[in-house]
């Protein structure tokens, strides 16, 4: 069964360590999420607004001149903003996900869609809680309990907090 492992960054250079040493560990990038707040006027990463907005739930669609970097280098990269919580960067499967999330989560957008990946309630609070302090969410997709345990040890070593393997739900 499909898993996913979830971790806390405190940077954007320990988050671009993670990712990179997970893409050089053979970890497919389009199953690679980042969600960070999106801080107005200091900005990590140049991006475009556009008016893309599914349903409603999301302002700012895809992105058009990332200002390099590992991170930029993800599927999706973009600028939605969640309601009751405010703009943010999202990149990777995650986008999809709070974009379909935000739409009328009663718990809120990141723990929802969190707690749609299969993360117990209390937990994605926790991780919605320390995103919007600042700090970057890193999810992956794993296709087995091997594969996770592998990107598991390998987030743990770059010294990332919160390191969480969780089953996917499945979505009917």
């Amino acid at each position: 069964m499909s898993k996913t492992v979830i971790c806390i960054a405190n940077t954007q250079t320990q988050a671009e360590t993670v990712v990179t040493l997970l893409k050089e560990a053979g970890v497919i990038m389009n199953d690679i999420s980042v969600l960070f707040p999106d801080r107005s006027g200091n900005r990590d990463f140049a991006h475009e607004h556009n008016t893309k907005a599914p349903e409603g739930a999301t302002i700012g669609g895809s992105t058009g001149g990332i200002a390099g970097g590992v991170l930029g280098l993800l599927a999706g990269i973009g600028a939605l903003a969640i309601p009751g919580l405010g703009p943010f960067i999202a990149a990777g499967p995650i986008m999809a996900t709070l974009s379909g999330a935000a739409v009328g989560a009663a718990i809120g957008g990141i723990a929802g869609a969190l707690i749609g990946l299969g993360v117990p309630e209390y937990e994605a609070k926790q991780y919605e809680a320390r995103v919007k302090e600042g700090n970057i969410l890193i999810s992956v997709h794993a296709r087995d309990s091997d594969e996770a345990k592998r990107i598991k040890k390998i987030m743990e070593g770059t010294q990332v907090e919160d390191v969480t393997i969780t089953e996917e739900e499945s979505v009917s």
